[in-house]
C-alpha cells in the first residue's frame, strides 16, 4: 500500500469539507444578519483553506501531512461546532462535513 492510497479517503473528506465550507461562507454572506454570521464565515474560510492545504500535503506525501491533519481536525471541529449552532441548511450541511473530516483527519494523524 502506498502512502497516497492510505491518504485517499482523508484527501476526499478534506476536499468535500473545503467545498462545503466555501459554499456555507458564500451563503452566510447572503443572510439578513451577516454580522451574526461573522464567526461562522471566518471559520468556514479558515477551515476551507486548511482542508485544501492538508489535502495537498497528503497528495504530495509530505512529511508534515500528519501534523497538518491534526491541525485540520482541530479547525474542522471548531467550524463544525460553530456551523452547528445555526439552523440554516447550508450551516447544518457544513457542520456534518466538518465533523466527518475531523474524524478522518484525527485517524490519519494518529
Amino acid at each position: 500500500m502506498t502512502m497516497n492510497s492510505r491518504f485517499d479517503e482523508c484527501i476526499s473528506e478534506c476536499l468535500r469539507c473545503a467545498l462545503s465550507c466555501e459554499g456555507c461562507a458564500s451563503a452566510c454572506l447572503q443572510e439578513q444578519d451577516v454580522k451574526m454570521m461573522a464567526d461562522c464565515i471566518k471559520l468556514d474560510r479558515d477551515c476551507a483553506d486548511m482542508c485544501k492545504l492538508a489535502a495537498t500535503l497528503m497528495a504530495r506525501e509530505s512529511m508534515l501531512a500528519k501534523e497538518f491533519c491534526a491541525l485540520c481536525a482541530r479547525i474542522c471541529r471548531a467550524c463544525g461546532e460553530e456551523c452547528g449552532k445555526h439552523k440554516a441548511d447550508h450551516c447544518q450541511h457544513c457542520a456534518q462535513a466538518c465533523l466527518a473530516c475531523a474524524q478522518s483527519c484525527e485517524a490519519m494523524a494518529a
